[in-house]
């Protein structure tokens, strides 16, 4: 139990503006892949058979949509705003697909910041090997709050 240990939070919602950019590349390998499509009991021929893919427009297996918002999502846990962040609704389009082997560039930036309803929107855009989006959308945040420290009150209810 974590209680009244120190925990690293993210930057609270004052501490964050409009403009603020956050970059970060991934290469997807097999085992990401494998690892994703283990836990998620994922067997679409689209993201593994080779010889399904390439009868379609796609040529090769791509990479799935949602492990591609699982990166995104990580970063907004890990750096903007960073741990303890949530995201509360996204608007994502994936433009071009996403293939094995890929090394994705992201790029974040603080659009909004909103104190009264305690969330930020932070645009999302990624690119290809070749420059080419593959991902525009927005993500609506909700930073980490503020926890009052822990006395021995706290463990009334337990």
């Amino acid at each position: 139990m974590l209680l009244g240990k120190k925990r690293k939070l993210g930057r609270r919602i004052e501490e964050i503006t409009v403009g603020e950019k956050l970059s970060f590349s991934e290469k997807v390998e097999d085992k990401d892949l494998l690892l994703y499509l283990g836990i998620t009991d994922d067997a679409n021929p689209l993201y593994i058979q080779h010889d399904y893919a390439s009868q379609t427009p796609f040529e090769k297996p791509i990479v799935p949509s949602v492990m591609l918002t699982g990166m995104m999502t990580s970063a907004i846990s890990k750096y903007l705003p960073g741990p303890g962040s949530h995201v509360m609704s996204q608007t994502i389009e994936f433009t071009k697909p996403v293939y094995h082997y890929s090394t994705v560039e992201f790029l974040f930036e603080v659009i909004e910041v909103n104190r009264e309803g305690h969330f930020v929107a932070i645009h999302v855009s990624a690119f290809n090997e070749k420059n080419e989006t593959v991902i525009n959308g927005v993500l609506k945040v909700c930073p980490p709050y503020r926890l009052e420290e822990i006395h021995a009150r706290a463990l009334d209810n337990f």
